[in-house]
């Protein structure tokens, strides 16, 4: 316990000036001997030119004498008071490096580190044009052949990709491509956002008509410009679209629509990119830098290989591409999976009056939306968190002072009171024959998230319908056959259907690759996302880190950028950094580049 004598404040006071004095005089023992034995320093960019998590003290002094000595910290100072609870003293504090300046966040116990947030905000001599740097917009007085603001941006829009090369393209201008599309215009860096539907916001507007977000609005905004505050906490599909299309406008993104890419190569003689592209049905070249995957969380769509579903006679497809319920009232309709999507699908089509059935081949996690908002999320992300000074920006910061290691540890406590107050709804949904399961250590729907992608539910009503038997439900098996006009179940039963609808997932982030660069490029990065929890379809070894995820890749000049729009938000930040130092030549040594031990 702190001693109450000193205050919070004078204890992360102390323990920061001893830090930096540490530090300054090159005395790494001494600064690892202000960290538990047990501890956690986790660095988005500052000390590592990457996003790693050293665990343990030995780590700790690993990566300080690799890169002290090149990083140079200094200003460490303190950000107002500092708390205590529990035995945890909580500080925030901002220091700078020889290149740039941070922020970052510090617990103590004991006196001594237990986990250490650093963070890079801003590039020296390459900060963003905000505030009293702003620039004028307007020139002041008569010059002759002056061009206005229009006529400037369509003279860019006509050059870029033509006859200037940007400096970097995006691959997916859904909400990851655009967040980061935004960050990097604010540090003007010539970039491309390359997307196949015609509109920005298409990748919502063409989702299924019931889909609406299912984290709350504080949780979502976008880079620099927040939802209003009157904006819904759930946003429906459309109004997203509508947001992100007039997002791109209003930050000036060069947004190329209608634009698919169909190949792409690394010329090393020019140590370019070259990226074959498609704009309405025309072929242009773009010779960018650097290559950003943006495309979600995930990559192709998983539709599994089921014996005769060739001569099906009704509809069939996987859940990206489901229309909507309208076309199936009266109809028998068989859903495959039992995560969000096959939820929001049989919900809406039991709405619409089809005779709905759930196959569930494997238990799922149900997290009704009203605990988890209370619980989980609403300590960093609710209006009672902004009242107490916590916007998202703050509370995007709490998110990632938590080491993954241990981030399990946090979360068990809140699915265990879950448990608790909506013991009614699981003990109905059990009885239904619905296999519910918390994780397998009973940390719940985030860890389940960063782990795999998958395997859960927000219950957002969906689940009472099949706890009351509306929606029907098949648990433990598989469809064996499909038939003509009905589906045959690994148990023998036989369901009559109109339409089978496969919410089977996706596949991991590099299978884009093998198609538009190569097989071996797709290999050589590995799998993305996931921790290596070595927990189901999180195989080890653990990483510490989500794998290839915004930060280097084992493919130099090859990025990946997505997950939710709180991920796509936050890491858009610190990826545009280090585009942004490699456009600008500042040396940029990654430290301990992240191994590849899984292929897709």
């Amino acid at each position: 316990m702190t001693d109450p004598t000193t205050g919070p404040t004078r204890a992360a006071a102390q323990w920061l000036a001893d830090f930096a004095a540490a530090l300054a005089r090159g005395d790494i023992d001494a600064a690892v001997s202000l960290f538990e034995a047990d501890s956690y320093w986790r660095d988005l960019v500052a000390f590592t030119w990457n996003l790693r998590t050293q665990e343990g003290a030995g780590a700790i002094r690993a990566m300080l004498q690799a890169r002290l000595a090149d990083t140079q910290p200094t200003a460490f100072a303190l950000e107002g008071e500092a708390t205590e609870a529990d035995g945890v003293v909580d500080a925030w504090f901002g220091f700078e490096t020889r290149v740039a300046r941070g922020r970052g966040h510090l617990r103590l116990r004991n006196g001594k580190a237990w986990t250490l947030l650093t963070t890079m905000t801003e590039l020296k001599g390459f900060e963003e044009k905000t505030g009293d740097n702003r620039i004028k917009g307007a020139e002041h007085g008569v010059h002759k052949g002056r061009k206005n603001w229009l006529e400037k941006r369509r003279d860019e829009e006509a050059a870029l990709g033509y006859t200037e090369q940007p400096e970097v393209v995006i691959i997916g201008g859904g909400q990851g491509g655009i967040a980061l599309g935004a960050r990097l215009r604010r540090l003007g860096v010539p970039t491309i956002i390359v997307e196949r539907n015609a509109k920005a916001g298409d990748s919502w507007r063409k989702r299924y008509k019931s889909l609406c977000l299912h984290d709350p609005v504080w949780y979502d905004h976008l880079p620099y410009m927040p939802f209003p505050d009157d904006w819904p906490v759930f946003a429906p599909k459309d109004k997203i679209g509508d947001w992100l299309e007039m997002y791109t406008k209003i930050m000036e993104l060069n947004y190329w629509s209608s634009t698919n890419a169909t190949k792409a190569r690394f010329d090393e003689a020019t140590q370019r990119w070259e990226v074959q592209v498609e704009r309405e049905g025309k072929p242009v070249t773009l010779r960018p830098k650097q290559l950003v995957f943006a495309l979600g969380v995930s990559g192709y769509p998983n539709v599994p290989k089921v014996a005769g579903a060739e001569n099906f006679l009704g509809d069939q497809h996987h859940s990206s591409q489901h229309p909507g319920p309208e076309a199936y009232a009266g109809k028998k309709c068989v859903v495959l999976g039992s995560n969000n999507s096959a939820h929001d699908i049989c919900a809406a089509l039991w709405e619409h009056g089809a005779d709905v059935t759930m196959v569930q081949r494997s238990s799922t996690h149900i997290a009704p939306s009203q605990s988890l908002m209370e619980l989980a999320l609403g300590g960093l992300y609710s209006e009672q968190a902004v009242k107490s000074g916590i916007d998202h920006h703050k509370g995007d910061l709490i998110f990632a002072s938590v080491p993954y290691k241990i981030m399990h540890t946090f979360h068990i406590p809140v699915y265990e009171e879950m448990k608790k107050r909506d013991a009614d709804l699981y003990a109905r949904l059990e009885k239904a024959g619905f296999l519910l399961d918390f994780g397998v250590d009973g940390s719940g729907l985030f860890m389940k998230y960063l782990r795999r992608g998958s395997g859960y539910y927000i219950d957002v009503g969906a689940s009472e319908l099949v706890a009351n038997g509306s929606i029907h439900l098949k648990s433990g098996v598989n469809i064996e056959r499909v038939n003509e006009r009905s589906v045959t179940l690994t148990d023998g039963t036989e369901l009559p259907a109109d339409l089978l609808v496969y919410a089977t997932g996706y596949g991991s982030m590099n299978g884009w690759l093998a198609d538009l660069i190569s097989p071996e490029t797709a290999d050589k990065v590995g799998k993305c996302w996931g921790l290596g929890s070595d927990t189901p379809k999180d195989p080890g070894p653990w990483e510490g880190e989500l794998r290839n995820m915004w930060k280097p890749t084992q493919v130099p000049q090859l990025w990946f950028h997505g997950g939710n729009l709180h991920q796509s938000r936050h890491y858009s930040q610190f990826l545009a950094l280090q585009l942004k130092a490699r456009m600008e030549g500042i040396d940029t040594p990654v430290y301990e580049l992240a191994a590849s031990h899984h292929k897709r």
